[in-house]
């Protein structure tokens, strides 16, 4: 075990158990929700994957270590409106660790954390994409590492596609580039965060949580294959109208061209504009879009591992 890995007794007992465990990131808690309400997800969503039957891994990191499964105490840290917690990305862990910075981790640091703990699914919102051209029409270079993350880690990851303010297609098509398999979970659509679909397909499609492990299971067998993508859509209810969907992103992308915001400050930016203007339409759906691909990771990761069992 790593020096800088600091792994909960309830998650370790669980991974020695052979029960399923799902990681979840806290960059969400610390940066994408208001202070107070980010408690309330949190608490949330470990409370679904422990009626799914599985046992919740929050990963942060705090004291210069990565904690894989935090304590009560510790999810409030991470919470608190004055933690000051930085964004961290799996570059960022090692000075992040000498320096003892108190972190939150992305998409692509949690599943690599994750992996290094022995945890195998993922739940999260929306993964890390192409960004669209710049505001100034210039080519956009800015991928997430989420992407490259996934190609590598052998970790399922359960998400709602990518947000809209992205390039989808261009997402996809890194994903395929890179043999990463998408399982559109009950859907024939990539999913667009806010929207249930996008204009973009999926190669496959799953209907139950018992077919995501079969899937995962199988992949794992295939040589030099690391992690599956499971894409999940907003659920219906919650789901943002199309039309102001369609006129947020408009008028976005118009502020970004006017105040000439450009690069890692788009992103928040648009995501601001989307929620003030939706009057939280949208950051309800973002609340219950997660909850609902935690539950479809947690009930995959107990299918896995009672199929695990039936063979041992």
């Amino acid at each position: 075990m790593s020096t800088y890995l600091a792994v909960s007794e309830e998650v370790a007992d669980a991974l020695s158990e052979g029960r399923g465990v799902v990681a979840l990131e806290s960059t969400l808690l610390a940066h994408g929700l208001p202070p107070g309400h980010n408690h309330e997800v949190g608490l949330r969503l470990e409370r679904v994957v422990r009626e799914a039957g599985a046992v919740p891994a929050t990963i942060a990191v705090l004291d210069g270590k990565a904690r894989v499964g935090l304590t009560g105490e510790q999810l409030a840290r991470v919470c608190a409106a004055e933690s000051g917690l930085v964004k961290l990305s799996r570059r960022d862990l090692g000075p992040a660790y000498v320096a003892k910075r108190d972190g939150a981790t992305t998409v692509a640091a949690t599943a690599a954390l994750a992996h290094q703990a022995g945890i195998g699914f993922f739940a999260t919102g929306g993964l890390g994409g192409v960004h669209l051209a710049e505001p100034t029409g210039a080519a956009s270079w800015d991928v997430s590492a989420d992407l490259d993350v996934l190609a590598f880690t052998p970790v399922t990851v359960v998400c709602s596609g990518v947000k809209s303010i992205l390039d989808v297609e261009a997402t996809v098509e890194v994903l395929e580039t890179r043999s990463v398999p998408v399982l559109g979970y009950r859907t024939d659509s990539f999913p667009g965060f806010y929207r249930r679909e996008t204009a973009f397909s999926v190669p496959w499609r799953v209907e139950s949580p018992s077919e995501v492990a079969e899937v995962v299971a199988a992949h794992r067998e295939v040589p030099g294959s690391a992690g599956v993508l499971v894409v999940n859509p907003v659920p219906e209810a919650y789901e943002v109208d199309r039309e102001l969907h369609d006129r947020l992103l408009a008028e976005g992308m118009a502020m970004l061209r006017e105040r000439g915001i450009r690069g890692k400050a788009i992103t928040p930016a648009l995501l601001s504009h989307f929620h003030s203007g939706s009057g939280g339409a949208s950051l309800t759906a973002n609340v219950e879009l997660v909850a609902d691909n935690t539950r479809v990771a947690a009930a995959s990761a107990v299918a896995l591992s009672r199929s695990q069992a039936s063979l041992r």
